[in-house]
């Protein structure tokens, strides 16, 4: 199971005088992510810096665009961490005010300004699926059709040969073995998987 943002959300706070503006995103993957990235300096001409932090499984990354190691990304990547989220972009684009704030302040602005952001994210879950093929008697479709649909499944496609009904199943992941077996009883024991 994972969590990512419904759509879009961001924020500003200003810390002795420099604007930080907080945009936390739900991503496919680093190409999206990046291209947001790029909008975000085109946007932004006279920002000092425009950091960042992804989540998306191996595809993950972050970047502080120039701000000392460690002060900005990190606690961004942080906060997405904390709210266990994936599939999730967050950039905070910063406008130096002129007062310096320090490793420790530096840290704790990215960390408020994606945490701000987040106040206002409509979390979504998603859980893991997998994709199977199986086939079992003509006689059995209509029930295991139902049966897959009341647990949380989709029948994806059918197909028929001469014995018997193929059909093409997306199941929960965490669920699958226990429901397979399931639907082997409803059949009688007649199910078979197939790579067809």
């Amino acid at each position: 199971m994972t969590t990512s943002i419904a759509t879009a959300v961001s924020a500003e706070i200003i810390i002795k005088k420099s604007r930080f503006i907080a945009h936390i995103h739900p991503v496919t993957g680093r190409a999206e992510a990046l291209a947001l990235v790029d909008g975000y300096w085109k946007q932004h001409p006279e920002a000092r810096h425009v950091c960042w932090a992804l989540l998306a499984g191996g595809e993950s990354g972050m970047n502080d665009d120039g701000e000392p190691s460690g002060t900005a990304a990190k606690p961004i990547m942080n906060v997405l961490q904390h709210k266990h989220l994936d599939g999730v972009l967050g950039v905070v684009v910063r406008y130096f005010g002129g007062v310096k704030l320090g490793a420790g302040g530096l840290t704790r602005a990215y960390t408020d300004a994606t945490a701000t952001a987040l106040l206002e994210a409509e979390y979504i879950t998603s859980i893991a699926q997998t994709q199977l093929k199986i086939a079992l008697p003509f006689s059995e479709e209509g029930r295991v059709r139902r049966f897959v649909t009341q647990h949380g499944g989709e029948v994806l496609g059918v197909n028929y040969s001469n014995i018997e009904a193929l059909l093409q199943l997306q199941l929960p992941q965490d669920q699958s073995a226990n429901l397979l077996q399931e639907i082997n009883n409803l059949c009688a024991g007649q199910l078979r998987l197939t790579s067809n």
